[in-house]
């Protein structure tokens, strides 16, 4: 344990800009193979969080782009009478979902909607799950909604 405390310390001191050279210690052999065997479980860690990390923030915005698509489709058609615009706003965030990373958002869900209490007002959500590396269940959920697009003639 002492030389463990040695090469921190040693490791520090090079840090400082004294780089520790002429000094030779018999003790010393083997400890960047210690070091090494203490560090690599941390750095691997520091990889596996940071790919994690990247793959929630791709799908979040994959989600994002999918809802606002969707919802931009809903806009246009609620308006039309007669038209399947909950289908058409499902199939366009899906179709996003697709072509975007398919494989980062699994089992997506989308539900397009008027938004309650507001009759003119429409919205898609966006629900599905990140792949997962350390094996804990991630979950992104997001929403785009805004007013029905209608021409009103004047006056």
């Amino acid at each position: 344990m002492k030389a463990v405390g040695r090469a921190l310390r040693d490791r520090f001191a090079a840090a400082r800009g004294d780089s520790g050279v002429g000094r030779r210690r018999a003790d010393d052999r083997g400890m960047t193979a210690i070091e090494f065997v203490f560090l690599t479980p941390v750095v691997f860690g520091v990889i596996i969080v940071t790919v994690q990390f990247a793959m929630y923030y791709f799908a979040t915005h994959v989600a994002i782009a999918a809802a606002r698509a969707g919802a931009r489709e809903a806009r246009t058609q609620a308006a039309v009478s007669g038209s399947d615009w909950q289908g058409k706003a499902q199939k366009k965030a899906n179709g996003y979902i697709d072509g975007l990373g398919g494989s980062l958002l699994t089992s997506p869900k989308v539900t397009a909607q008027r938004v309650p209490g507001h009759g003119d007002r429409v919205s898609v959500r966006v629900k599905g799950h990140v792949p997962s590396i350390l094996g804990i269940g991630i979950t992104v959920d997001r929403t785009s909604e805004g007013p029905i697009e209608q021409f009103m003639p004047n006056g």
